[in-house]
């Protein structure tokens, strides 16, 4: 693990205002809002009735607006998508433009903002929020800052700016899945890309948009195959390029970078290279590596 350091995140933030903000949001996501206040964060995300992906996001919470730190350039589609289940309720939706958020990863980051080192633990950070990373501490945490004085609370911080390579890096390693980047829309199933491990999905919690689908793929067992890290040695296949094993088609290379990737893998796949069948992908050698990606 490197020293600390920050990055900026390029990302689309949501806010959603209004007196019936908790329960709007408790019907259509995957996550518990109920749970959600300025001392906890959470992960989760928003389906097709079917169970497919659409989108994923950390929700925070900053004084009377859920904060859904979301994919960047897709804020609006989330808006829109949403929108459609406001029916009666009094809520808004907006683009939150005036909030960014950054990144910070290392060693025993979350000690050096104050934070307990556990998934979601939150506490405010001037009028911003700052929050151990709810996917997982290994990746650090994350700051939700106005844009205006967010210059001035980094600079008070006893850290300095790192890179998005270094980050990127960490969270392939961690098989921690980067939106559209890892997962298909309205193709990929929360199962499949290791989203109960992540903490985003609670299973105690009630109704929401595609949780039948959700809940009988995971008490019958039919997951069949895992976004898994992999280490990449030879030239770094382009996303998407397929990983073959006996010259069949296995799984394919999801994001990349410096020697290292994210791959939907079939099980039988895995286990196969467990045994020491060579996976390939346009010519590169791939092998998944045995990184638990939950504290």
């Amino acid at each position: 693990m490197t020293k600390v350091g920050y990055v900026k995140l390029d990302r689309g933030l949501v806010a959603i205002t209004g007196a019936d903000r908790q329960t709007f949001l408790q019907g259509l996501i995957s996550q518990d809002v109920d749970r959600v206040s300025e001392t906890r964060a959470a992960y989760g995300a928003f389906l097709t009735p079917q169970g497919k992906y659409l989108h994923d996001f950390c929700l925070a919470e900053i004084d009377d607006r859920l904060i859904l730190d979301g994919e960047q350039g897709r804020a609006d589609e989330l808006i829109a998508r949403m929108g459609r289940f406001k029916l009666r309720a009094k809520v808004d939706l907006a683009a939150a433009d005036d909030l960014s958020v950054f990144a910070v990863f290392g060693e025993n980051a979350p000690s050096l903002l104050n934070l307990a080192e556990k998934p979601g633990t939150a506490r405010r950070l001037g009028d911003g929020l700052a929050f151990v990373d709810p996917r997982s501490a290994k990746l650090g945490c994350r700051l939700i800052l106005p844009v205006a004085v967010s210059a001035a609370i980094l600079a008070d911080l006893p850290i300095g700016e790192s890179t998005f390579g270094d980050y990127d890096t960490l969270r392939i390693r961690l098989g921690i899945p980067d939106g559209m980047r890892d997962m298909e829309v309205e193709k990929s199933i929360l199962l499949e890309c290791n989203f109960d491990s992540l903490n985003g999905i609670d299973w105690d919690k009630g109704c929401y948009i595609g949780q039948e689908v959700t809940a009988r793929t995971k008490f019958r067992g039919l997951i069949k195959r895992n976004l898994v890290p992999v280490s990449v040695e030879g030239g770094p296949p382009a996303p998407g390029t397929a990983i073959c094993a006996d010259n069949k088609k296995v799984g394919e290379i999801r994001s990349i970078h410096d020697g290292f990737a994210i791959a939907s893998l079939r099980l039988d796949a895995m286990e196969s290279a467990e045994l020491g069948l060579s996976l390939t992908a346009d010519g590169a050698v791939i092998s998944p590596l045995s990184t638990a990606s939950t504290d």
